[in-house]
């Protein structure tokens, strides 16, 4: 019994990983002042720092059980917590990571 459990927890998680929409999401955006600018204003830290693939591979090679590069991106706490608890999704997360940073998809 325990090891059905275990199984569907483990199809569970990694099926939800990876499951994207099958369905085109439409967006319907309306401009209110045709005349309007955007300042992003950025601290020089963030500047600097910046989303650098070379500094993003590095970190999911050496730091990538601690969920170095998803730390470095942004990704959201709860989702990294859950990678490394799971063991990097038993390895296939860890390496969908790495095709989704070198595809820019990340």
């Amino acid at each position: 019994m325990k090891i059905k459990f275990l199984l569907t927890l483990l199809v569970t998680l990694v099926s939800y990983a990876t499951s994207y929409a099958s369905f085109p999401v439409k967006r319907t955006v309306t401009e209110l002042a045709g005349n309007s600018t955007t300042t992003e204003v950025l601290t020089p830290i963030a500047s600097a720092v910046g989303d650098n693939l070379v500094i993003g591979i590095l970190l999911w090679f050496f730091l990538g059980w601690a969920a170095g590069h998803r730390w470095y991106y942004g990704k959201p706490i709860l989702w990294n917590i859950v990678f490394i608890v799971t063991a990097m999704g038993l390895g296939v997360w860890w390496i969908i990571d790495l095709i989704n940073m070198i595809t820019g998809r990340f």
